[in-house]
Formats: C-alpha cells, sequence, structure tokens
C-alpha cells in the first residue's frame, strides 16, 4: 500500500486512551505546566463509550489527584456499606466470614460506581484544564522517527474499503506527534501490543493472564435493593472447569450490577464463559433477586490478570504504558482502576520533569520506578501469588494459601517468594477430544439470555463497509487446524457471538467473522489457541456504546 500524504499536529504529550489512566496523566500534566500541550485521542463515540469496569472505586487514585473531588461533583454517589463473600453450590451457599480475610479485601471506604461516568466527569475536569479530548478518534498506527524512537500516533483515518483500499469518502487522518506519547489502551490495545514487541518490553518477565469479564445492569424490586451492598462469589457453576467468580454490587436508584468473570487459562475448549454467566443467575439466591427485574444494558471486556510478575517494562524511547496496557489489576481486590490513575500521574510527573530539563524524548525511566517501587507496586506485590496459587491448585487451597500469603506479605514478604505464571492463556486450551462437552441449558429469556440479544443491549454498532478489524493471519487456520484440534473454541469464548462455524450439506465448514457484533473485549486475540485472531481498530466511533458501565 502506497505511503499516505497526512497532516501532523505537534503537541507536547499525546494520549491514547480516554480511560481512568490517560484522563489522570492528561489532568496531572496540566496542573503541573498549564502551558504544555496536551491531546487525548479516544476511539469511543464519546468518552465512557468503551469503558466497562465492576466497579468499586478505592478512591485513592482519585484523591491523590484531585483532592477536593467531592466538592467538584465526581460521581461516587454509593458508599460501600456491606460486604458479603459466599461459595457456591449449584443449589446453596456458605458465607465466607469477613474476619480472617487480609485487610485490603476490606472494601470501606470504596463506592460503587459506573467507571464510565467517572471518566465522563474526568474528561470534563481535563477540558477545564485547557486539554483538548477528541472522541471517535481511533488511533490505527504508531510513527517513529529515524532512530526507531516513538514519534506519534495517526488517528483519524476514515472511509477505507472492505478490501483495505482507500474509498471515495476516504480520509487519511492526522498524524499527531508528542515529546510523549502516553498508551492507555486498556486491556491488550493493539498499539500497545506492537510497542511492547517492538521494543521487547516483556523480555524476562512473566506471559501476562487475562480474564473475561461481562457484565448486566439490572432494575430491580426495591424491597430486594440494598444499595452500598457488595457480593462476592465463588464456586459454582465453574466448579473444577475454570476459576473464577462473580459480584453483584447494589448502587443507586434500585439498580445493581450482576457481573461474571471466567479466568482465561481454562484448559477444556468446550467450555462456554458467556453460558456460564447465564446459567449464574439461575442460582436461587441471584435469581430471587432478580426475579421482576429487568436487565438494562450488557458488556464484556478483557481483564489483566499477570499481575506484578507480569508487568511489561513500560517505558521505551518516547513512549509510555499505562494502566491495562501494562496489568496493574490487584486480582483478588477486583480492582484496577486506583492504580490506572496513579501511574497516569506518575507519567506525567515523570515526562513533565523530563520536559522541563531538557530530556524530552529519553525513556522515562523515572515512571517505571515509580510504579514498581511506590504505591502501586506495593500493592500489587502483596497479591502477587494468589492467580498462580489458583491456576496450579484449584480454589479451596488457594484460598487458604493466598490468604496465609496476604496477611504475611502486609510484613513485607512471601513464604512462596514470587510464584510463575508458566503457559499463556492460549498455550494452555486443551485438545476438544480430551475433554467432555458441556450441556448448558437454554436461555429463558427471563433471567438468561441468547448472546445476539444481549449485545443489543451494548447499542454496539460498526460501518459495515470498512476493513474487518478482527484479522487473520492465516484465513485457512480456524477450519484446517482450531475446527479439528479444538472444536473452534472462537464459537463459545467469544461473549458478542462475533465468530460462527457455518456447516451447509455438502460443502466444507466455513468460518465467518460477524464483526459488526464486536465489543472491542479482547479476547479472541489473548484466547486463540493457534494466536491466528489479531484484533485492530475499527474507524474511530465504532463499537459499544455503553452508557453507565
Amino acid at each position: 500500500m502506497a505511503e499516505t500524504e497526512r497532516e501532523a499536529m505537534e503537541y507536547d504529550v499525546v494520549i491514547v486512551g480516554a480511560g481512568p489512566a490517560g484522563l489522570s496523566a492528561a489532568i496531572r500534566l496540566k496542573q503541573l505546566d498549564a502551558d504544555l500541550d496536551v491531546v487525548v485521542l479516544e476511539k469511543g463515540s464519546e468518552v465512557g463509550a468503551h469503558i466497562l469496569s465492576g466497579a468499586v472505586l478505592d478512591p485513592c487514585g482519585l484523591n491523590a489527584l484531585i483532592p477536593d473531588w467531592k466538592e467538584k461533583g465526581a460521581p461516587l454517589n454509593t458508599p460501600v456499606r456491606e460486604d458479603n463473600f459466599y461459595m457456591l453450590g449449584q443449589g446453596g451457599k456458605l458465607r465466607v466470614p469477613n474476619w480472617p480475610m487480609p485487610p485490603l479485601m476490606s472494601n470501606h471506604g470504596n463506592y460503587i460506581v459506573s467507571m464510565g461516568n467517572v471518566c465522563r466527569w474526568m474528561a470534563e475536569q481535563a477540558e477545564e484544564l485547557g486539554v483538548e479530548v477528541f472522541p471517535g478518534m481511533a488511533c490505527s498506527e504508531m510513527v517513529y522517527d529515524e532512530n526507531g524512537a516513538v514519534k506519534g500516533v495517526v488517528a483519524g483515518e476514515f472511509g477505507r474499503n472492505p478490501d483495505g483500499t482507500p474509498g471515495d469518502s476516504y480520509e487519511p487522518g492526522m498524524e499527531l506527534h508528542g515529546k510523549y506519547v502516553f498508551l492507555s489502551e486498556g486491556v491488550r490495545g493493539s498499539l500497545s501490543k506492537e510497542v511492547i514487541e517492538k521494543y521487547d518490553l516483556s523480555a524476562g518477565k512473566e506471559p501476562q493472564k487475562f480474564g473475561l469479564g461481562m457484565k448486566e445492569i439490572w432494575e430491580i424490586d426495591p424491597d430486594k435493593h440494598n444499595e452500598g451492598e457488595v457480593t462476592h462469589t465463588m464456586g459454582w457453576p465453574l466448579g473444577s472447569n475454570a476459576g473464577g467468580g462473580s459480584f453483584i454490587y447494589h448502587l443507586e436508584n434500585n439498580q445493581v450490577y450482576v457481573g461474571f468473570v471466567v479466568h482465561l487459562n481454562y484448559q477444556n475448549p468446550h467450555l462456554y464463559p458467556y453460558m456460564e454467566f447465564q446459567r449464574f443467575k439461575h442460582h436461587p439466591m441471584v435469581a430471587e433477586l432478580l426475579k421482576g427485574g429487568k436487565r438494562v444494558a450488557y458488556g464484556a471486556r478483557a481483564i489483566t490478570e499477570g499481575g506484578y510478575q507480569s508487568m511489561p517494562k513500560m517505558v521505551a524511547p518516547g513512549v509510555a504504558l499505562l494502566g491495562c496496557s501494562v496489568g496493574m489489576v490487584n486480582v483478588p481486590r477486583i480492582k484496577g482502576n486506583h492504580n490506572a490513575m496513579l501511574s497516569g500521574k506518575a507519567a506525567a510527573e515523570a515526562a513533565h520533569e523530563a520536559i522541563k530539563a531538557g530530556r524530552a524524548g529519553d525513556a522515562l525511566d523515572a515512571y517505571e520506578a515509580d510504579v514498581r517501587e511506590g504505591a502501586i507496586g506495593k500493592d500489587l506485590r502483596k497479591v502477587r501469588n494468589v492467580k498462580p496459587m489458583w491456576s496450579k491448585w484449584g480454589l479451596l487451597p488457594s484460598l487458604t494459601l493466598g490468604g496465609l500469603d496476604m496477611w504475611i506479605n502486609t510484613m513485607g514478604f512471601s513464604l512462596f517468594g514470587t510464584l510463575k505464571h508458566g503457559k499463556t492463556d492460549a498455550a494452555a486450551t486443551g485438545e476438544a477430544a480430551k475433554f467432555k462437552k458441556i450441556d448448558y441449558p437454554k436461555p429463558d429469556g427471563k433471567l438468561s439470555f441468547d448472546r445476539l440479544t444481549n449485545v443489543s443491549y451494548s447499542m454496539t454498532n460498526h460501518e459495515e463497509n470498512q476493513p474487518c478489524h478482527l484479522t487473520l493471519k492465516d484465513a485457512s487456520v480456524p477450519i484446517a487446524v482450531n475446527l479439528p484440534k479444538y472444536d473452534e473454541p472462537a464459537q463459545r469464548y467469544c461473549p458478542a457471538g462475533v465468530y460462527e462455524v457455518v456447516r451447509e450439506e455438502g460443502k466444507e465448514p466455513k468460518f465467518v467473522i460477524n464483526f459488526q457484533n464486536c465489543v472491542h473485549c479482547k479476547t479472541c486475540d489473548i484466547k486463540d489457541p493457534t494466536q491466528n485472531i489479531n484484533w485492530v481498530t475499527p474507524q474511530g466511533g465504532d463499537g459499544p456504546n455503553y452508557p453507565n458501565m
């Protein structure tokens, strides 16, 4: 393809992604120096459109960034008032008492929030400080200088035909150059993936691990609503098939967030994470809560779960990775937004110092040191063995030993050292012939729903006359390799029904990609056993349009 001529704009810092990390960086940069030119580029149709999180927010990141957030009207309206943990069996439950849990597991002082709405509010704060925030601007390419350092990004390219050629209304987009580019794309971002590979930033680190989080918002009977209640469960329906669990958060307006997480290192390729979520809602405890209510929204996204030992190097010349682009989720707490905010603040401070000292473009080693040795590193080091314990030894041993390890880690050391993760989630997938198929009950349309119906509640839309953003390295692999060996698990692991194997009598099976359904969760990029699927950005503004996720 011939190189496209593009206009260029110059900034001090270019930030890709208007999530909590990117917006925190933008705000902090302008707090430090009002004259810095800072731009935030967001692929969603508006800020918050692609933000999906649990979410119980630890406000420590916001406290550090905007101490007077309450007076400024931040949408943290529902303090946690009650913390419940349950082990579920098929028909019953066992309450896990709070007292033996390490202090870090307490949600006292935290808030049930919509992170989409928190990010919308943060974008307003950023714009008041003079940050330029451009939604609907997908960043499709990195730009490098003659020495191989990051120089900028290409944003706002529109109008390519399905075959990739420029269409009649083609717009080439612009190059946005910065002294620094911050990648805060969230989990498994396409540009972050490129930068990690180009500079070999994962060398010597454990492979990153992931979970798939699915979430519905329900309006329930006011008599069953308990504003401020937080409930987490483990056990049924996953059992020994996969790690994971659920969350149920009671926010304001008689609404509850109902979510389910499946760790993506499961072996059985017949596992169907979305249907495990739908089955979970038929547990008597959950069914009783939701009975008579209505689901008003649905969405899904991957979660970084590798923790401290999986974080790649975060910096290279001209570029820094922030938040979930690195993987800063505290897995047992199911929280990463506070660390994302702290990472944005730390990157901004390091970039400001470098620019002020005339070292613009140098790798921000001060940011890396701050993350690993400061509050983020301390938060993640304490829990670094919980995920590998769960993967190696299963739920009950990891609960006991993980809890003990977290208690001991409060004193600064671990009996286990730092455990390894081993395989990637893709490599963990077993061959179909070695596992039993799982019989999933048909959704009833009241508590449980089929995928395509639920996807309509994510308000997802992609302009059809554009290149498919789910690219195959080899188009023959799904049918020639994945189908006979793994029963093509893309049919099941995708929570939006993007991938189908279509069979017609007398014809070879055909692999179909319904990219219009994609909710940008990135599970396919992570879990495909042959690593044949590469997720790249569609044109700007396309994808889900989450209202209050």
